[in-house]
């Protein structure tokens, strides 16, 4: 079995399922595949949300019953109401909170999960009575932790301040954007993690493929990756990694790789893990 590394590792289940342009392992055999090898090399979480596949992420999970294999779900809650879109209309507010983690624990065919995070804020519906709703959720059983994700700094404080005036549980990790390319989280979030004693759960540690080192500027990206241009995530991914300053620095990272006889994502993974270590 391989020795666990120095951080803990998670593994995004965004891309299992189908019915969304995000769906890339739609079939469960091979669903199943990709949990073997996360958890030979000791790994056992897995990150999902109800989003993810218009919610097949947490189905495909439920049927290759992934409490039995010893694994651990966190899943999430998107406000949905934000996205023009025809997914169901997810709000923040108590009723809607409910009734989506009942339909994510319904489909991954548990009780209870481990960590379940607000995907992002919902600022028509006003934090008290969100966090009131979390607080009574959590009472009743239905997940050990409570994490939020995508929010402002500030917003971080208010809503760690909000439940310790009321002592409602109070969120134990945050999930966010971090790589060696988009680091804005350094500055204002990291210092404010610390003071509420948050742990950092980093998404697009590769940048989405970018920091691979196989993307260039007249890369022609296979259809229906993250970068496919014909996809709203494709053109989401290229405005945010999509520039001329961006393809320089992964030739930089290129360059001095090639010294070491090492690939461009070891190298971003490590400067990764190691800068997550200092400073959160």
């Amino acid at each position: 079995m391989a020795r666990k590394s120095a951080v803990n590792i998670v593994l995004g289940a965004m891309t299992i399922g189908n019915g969304k342009e995000q769906s890339r392992v739609t079939d469960l055999d091979k669903a199943k595949e990709l949990l073997h090898i996360f958890q030979s090399h000791s790994h056992n979480e897995i990150d999902t949300a109800r989003y993810y596949g218009s919610g097949t992420s947490e189905e495909y999970l439920g049927k290759l019953q992934w409490q039995g294999r010893g694994l651990i779900i966190d899943t999430k809650i998107y406000p949905t109401v934000v996205l023009p879109t025809d997914e169901d209309k997810w709000t923040h507010r108590p009723e809607h909170l409910r009734e989506c983690l009942r339909q994510s624990l319904k489909a991954l065919q548990a009780d209870k999960i481990a960590m379940w995070y607000l995907h992002g804020p919902d600022r028509s519906t006003p934090y008290v009575d969100t966090l009131r709703a979390v607080n009574e959720l959590h009472k009743e059983g239905l997940f050990d932790r409570f994490g939020i994700s995508n929010y402002m700094s500030w917003e971080v404080a208010q809503i760690c301040e909000i439940c310790d005036a009321n002592n409602w549980i109070r969120p134990a990790a945050y999930q966010g954007v971090y790589n060696v390319l988009q680091r804005t989280v350094e500055a204002e979030l990291f210092p404010c993690l610390r003071n509420y004693s948050m742990a950092f759960y980093a998404y697009n540690p590769l940048a989405g493929g970018f920091l691979t080192g196989n993307i260039g500027k007249n890369t022609s990206v296979e259809k229906g990756s993250r970068f496919d241009p014909e996809l709203a995530q494709g053109k989401g991914y290229r405005a945010r990694y999509w520039n001329d300053a961006y393809f320089d620095a992964v030739e930089m990272i290129k360059l001095a790789a090639d010294k070491h006889g090492l690939r461009v994502a070891q190298v971003a993974l490590r400067w990764m893990t190691a800068n997550i270590q200092i400073l959160c």
